[in-house]
C-alpha cells in the first residue's frame, strides 16, 4: 500500500452526508456562489472559507432555506454580535424568512437565528442542522466554544461553517473545522499530516511528501476562495477602491519610561517595553486622532486596544459613542445597529468586540489608536469597510509612538507574508476545489518511475 492509497483508507469515512443536484437557488446569487452554494448541500458537513465580502452571509442563508425545504428539519444560524440582524436583512432581499431568536420560546420552523453568547439557553436537539457564521470563533481547540459546539449539535446531519480565509499555516483553525464537522478529529489530522517542528511541541509542520495529499482532503469538505477566479470567474465585480494607510508617528514623553541606562530610549521590543511606550505616548496619539475626527464631519471608527485610550478619546471627541466589553449585550447591539444606520458619526471600539462580520460600507474613515501585532484583528477591522459594496477610498490612520515603529514593522511583514502565503494556498487548492465544485480535473503527466536507480560503486558495501 503506498502513501496516497493509505491515506485515502484513513479519511474514508468522511463521506458526503448531502443531497443529489442541480439545485434550484436563489436567482441574485452570483455563479461563484451558486457553484459554493450547490457544493456545501452535496457535502451536508462542509466549511466556505471565503474572504471578506463574496457573500457568504447569503450563501449560509441558501443553504439552511434549500436544506430546511428538502428535509423539513429546524436549522439553527449562529451569529456574532449584532450580526443576525444584518443576517435576516440579507435573507429578505433574496427572499428567505429568518427567525431572530433571544429566548428558547421564539423558535419556529424554518430558519432561526441567534448570536452566540445565548446557545446555552436554547435546546439543540430540535435543530437538525446549524450553520457557523464567522465560525473562526472555533479555531483554539481548547476553547469552551468548540467544545460547547460540539456538545450541543454533534447529532447534525447537517452542518455548514463560514469564515474568511483562514490563514494557510494555521492548521489548529483547519483540524477545529473537520472536528466540528465530523471530518476527523483534530489529533487525526496532525497524526496523518504532520510532525513536530524541532523541539517546540506546539508547533507543527506539514510533512512534504503529503502536502498534496493534504490539500486535496482539505479540499474535499473546505472550499477556500480568495476572490472568483479561483473558480474560474471575473473578478471585475469584486475590484476595490484603493487602500490608503497613513501612519502618524507621535512623540513619546520619556519621563514615563522606566530608566533603562541608555541616554535616550530605545524602540520597545519586549512586550513589557511596548506596554509602556503605549502609555507614554497615550495622550499625543489621542490627541491627534481627535484632532482629525473633530476636524471632519465624516463617519469614523476608532480602535482601541487600552480601556484608557477610550476613556481619553471620549473626553476630547463630544459626539463619540463607545461600545465596551462589560456593556449589556442588547446596548453593543443597539449601538452597532444606530451606527450602521447613520445615527452614530463616530464610534470607539475594539477589533476583540467588533471586528468580526459587520458591514460597514457607509463608513471609509478609521483609525487605531491602539496597534497590536495580530494581523488578523487588523486586517479584519479594517475589511468591515474595505470590503464589496464600498464605493470609496478607505482611509485607515494609525497613531503610534517613535518607540513602537517594531509594531508596525512586524504588521507589514505579517501581510506581505499572509498575501504570500493566501496565494501559496489558493494555487494548492484551486485544482481540488474546482474539482469537487465543477467536476472538472485538470490535465496531468503523472510521474511513474520505471528505470531502476544503480547505486554508484562507492556506495556499494564490500562483502
Amino acid at each position: 500500500m503506498n502513501y496516497q492509497e493509505f491515506i485515502a483508507g484513513k479519511f474514508a469515512a468522511a463521506m458526503p452526508t448531502g443531497f443529489d443536484g442541480p439545485f434550484d437557488l436563489p436567482k441574485s446569487l452570483f455563479p461563484m456562489q451558486h457553484d459554493l452554494v450547490s457544493w456545501a448541500l452535496k457535502r451536508g458537513r462542509a466549511a466556505i472559507f471565503a474572504d471578506t465580502g463574496l457573500g457568504k452571509s447569503r450563501m449560509q442563508v441558501a443553504w439552511a432555506a434549500k436544506v430546511h425545504e428538502l428535509t423539513g428539519v429546524c436549522v439553527m444560524i449562529l451569529a456574532p454580535l449584532a450580526v443576525a440582524q444584518q443576517t435576516i436583512a440579507e435573507g429578505a432581499e433574496i427572499g428567505v424568512t429568518i427567525t431572530r431568536c433571544r429566548e428558547p420560546g421564539d423558535v419556529r420552523p424554518g430558519l432561526n437565528i441567534t448570536n452566540y453568547d445565548r446557545i446555552h439557553k436554547f435546546d439543540c436537539s430540535q435543530f437538525g442542522a446549524v450553520v457557523l457564521d464567522e465560525s473562526s470563533c472555533i479555531k483554539h481547540h481548547t476553547a469552551k466554544t468548540l467544545q460547547t459546539l460540539m456538545d450541543s449539535f454533534g447529532h447534525c446531519v447537517y452542518k455548514l461553517c463560514a469564515t474568511a480565509t483562514p490563514a494557510p499555516n494555521d492548521w489548529t483553525e483547519l483540524g477545529t473545522h473537520a472536528e466540528f464537522l465530523g471530518i476527523c478529529s483534530r489529533a487525526e489530522m496532525l497524526a496523518e499530516f504532520f510532525v513536530h517542528d524541532g523541539g517546540e511541541t506546539q508547533t507543527w509542520r506539514l510533512k512534504g511528501h503529503a502536502r498534496h495529499q493534504f490539500w486535496q482532503w482539505v479540499a474535499s469538505w473546505g472550499a477556500m476562495i480568495r476572490k472568483p477566479s479561483d473558480l474560474g470567474y471575473d473578478d471585475a465585480m469584486y475590484a476595490l477602491p484603493p487602500l490608503v494607510v497613513n501612519d502618524v508617528i507621535v512623540d513619546t514623553d520619556e519621563g514615563k519610561i522606566g530608566d533603562n541606562g541608555m541616554l535616550f530610549a530605545l524602540e520597545a521590543s519586549t512586550m513589557s517595553e511596548r506596554r509602556e511606550a503605549k502609555k507614554a505616548s497615550l495622550a499625543n496619539r489621542v490627541h491627534q486622532c481627535a484632532d482629525k475626527v473633530n476636524n471632519s464631519r465624516d463617519v469614523w471608527v476608532i480602535w482601541c486596544e487600552l480601556n484608557a485610550e477610550a476613556d481619553a478619546l471620549k473626553a476630547e471627541i463630544p459626539d463619540a459613542v463607545e461600545i465596551r466589553g462589560p456593556d449589556d449585550a442588547d446596548l453593543k447591539e443597539q449601538r452597532l445597529m444606530d451606527f450602521a444606520q447613520g445615527r452614530i458619526r463616530v464610534l470607539i471600539t475594539k477589533p476583540s468586540i467588533t471586528g468580526w462580520g459587520l458591514n460597514w460600507q457607509h463608513c471609509n474613515n478609521t483609525a487605531f489608536v491602539g496597534v497590536s501585532d495580530s494581523f488578523e484583528a487588523y486586517y479584519q477591522a479594517i475589511r468591515r469597510f474595505w470590503r464589496f459594496g464600498q464605493k470609496m477610498p478607505v482611509n485607515v490612520w494609525r497613531f503610534a509612538s517613535q518607540l513602537e515603529s517594531a509594531v508596525l514593522k512586524n504588521l507589514g511583514r505579517k501581510q506581505s507574508d499572509a498575501a504570500h502565503m493566501a496565494e501559496s494556498l489558493a494555487a494548492e487548492t484551486r485544482a481540488a476545489v474546482t474539482a469537487q465544485i465543477k467536476g472538472a480535473t485538470r490535465a496531468t503527466n503523472d510521474y511513474n518511475a520505471i528505470q531502476k536507480v544503480k547505486a554508484p560503486a562507492w556506495l556499494v558495501t564490500e562483502e
